[in-house]
């Protein structure tokens, strides 16, 4: 027992262990006031006032801790990715034995590389358009199959399964898992953002859960960023926080807050379908009852007319109407008969019909001497004088300059015609 005491002796607890380390580090002078730079990382604000953040540089971190009786004096609103000046003590945290900073002080210095690095990237894709609302493809409203890339474990994956099936559980879910944080992840998101654009799916959705800038920043790469608007499927990005935004996000055809939004933005509420095909019954019966009323009023309206009251009057109109044309008739066939029977009586009564060998001896005596004329200016007295006359191509020659040597020409006598040839 003796012997068992004093081994046991020997050994101090853990926390005892801290506690030393502890009042070590608190009594040396050169930590009690500490100024540091680096770049803030895992920034969030306490809802008391309180910021906690990591400091980092390019190989190391330290956790800080700045109280809100300190926070109260900072002129800036800290982010991830800013490079600051601190000044502040170091001491350990009990409760987990890590040792952290207690800012006193809190001043910018400039902006992280990362930072930089996502606003040059922006204006570079702005400037090239892909950004416009115009390459923005509409999201399906009640889409069969909808693709998520993300990381196969972690809250996200659950959060938009559990949301799609709880609002529209008709809905089928692919899982397309991908790295989503390291220097792997931008080659596999892209790869599997090509392989569930091949898929056929009505909607995808691209993201991952909370976290800081590095953690996120898979989704700030260029090849990521173009392999979401080359995608022919719409596209909804779900990265991080509803405070946080990435490349992803601009380019994306939805931005969602956070996974669970993406979920909430994909698919519809049942609740609400249900809701509107109520609504859509209502208003489809109202229009049906509606259209009747309307075409009730308009058949009592035509059946209230007198010619539907009193159909014969339209028989007795139209009689009337034939009876007035027929008399118009009769009496035009009597006048025109009258008419026709006074030429006729003229005609029988003229001059002509009543004396017809009196009007043919007058133009007989008038024609004799007409024909003595004619006779005179015949040709053929001429050719019975001895005469003859002579034809080119059955036209009279009336100057030797007519004809020329071989021609054929027809001399006609009184008794016939011969032919002769110039030579």
């Amino acid at each position: 027992m003796i012997e068992g005491d004093t081994l046991n002796d020997k050994y101090i607890t853990v926390t005892q262990l801290t506690r030393y380390i502890k009042y070590k580090i608190d009594n040396d002078v050169h930590l009690n006031e500490v100024f540091l730079k680096g770049e803030i990382s895992n920034f969030k604000a306490h809802s008391r006032g309180h910021f906690y953040f990591t400091l980092k540089d390019e190989t190391s971190r330290i956790n800080a801790v700045m109280f809100a009786s300190n926070t109260r004096n900072i002129k800036f609103v800290p982010q991830d990715g800013m490079k600051v000046l601190v000044t502040g003590k170091v001491s350990v945290f009990e409760a987990n034995g890590g040792y952290q900073i207690y800012v006193n002080e809190l001043l910018e210095d400039g902006i992280g590389n990362l930072y930089i690095a996502f606003e040059q990237l922006k204006k570079k894709l702005e400037e090239e358009g892909l950004f416009k609302d115009c390459y923005k493809k509409p999201i399906p409203k009640i889409p069969k199959r909808v693709g998520v890339i993300t990381a196969p474990t972690g809250a996200a994956i659950r959060d938009i399964i559990s949301t799609i099936k709880r609002r529209w559980p008709l809905t089928e879910i692919y899982l397309y898992p991908a790295l989503v944080q390291g220097e792997e992840a931008k080659d596999d998101i892209v790869k599997q953002i090509k392989r569930a654009d091949q898929a056929g799916f009505d909607t995808l959705i691209v993201g991952r859960g909370g976290g800081s800038i590095e953690d996120l920043w898979a989704f700030n790469e260029e090849i990521v960023a173009r392999a979401i608007f080359e995608c022919k499927t719409p596209v909804i990005s779900a990265v991080g926080h509803e405070i946080d935004f990435t490349i992803s996000d601009f380019v994306a055809d939805l931005r969602a807050p956070t996974p669970t939004g993406a979920a909430e933005m994909a698919v519809p509420q049942l609740k609400d379908i249900e809701n509107y095909l109520h609504q859509v019954t209502i208003r489809l019966n109202n229009t049906i009852i509606n259209q009747i009323k309307r075409d009730r009023q308009s058949l009592t309206k035509l059946t209230s007319r007198n010619i539907f009251q009193n159909p014969m009057m339209i028989y007795q109109a139209k009689e009337l109407v034939f009876d007035h044309l027929i008399e118009r008739l009769k009496f035009s066939l009597i006048n025109l008969t009258n008419i026709k029977e006074k030429e006729f009586l003229r005609v029988k009564n003229s001059y002509v019909l009543q004396n017809p060998y009196q009007l043919i001896e007058q133009k007989k005596n008038l024609f004799v001497p007409v024909l003595s004329k004619l006779e005179t200016l015949s040709p053929l007295l001429t050719l019975k004088r001895g005469y003859t006359l002579t034809k080119k191509n059955n036209k009279v020659i009336q100057s030797a300059k007519m004809i020329k040597k071989d021609d054929l020409l027809d001399i006609e006598f009184q008794d016939g015609v011969v032919q002769a040839k110039v030579i």
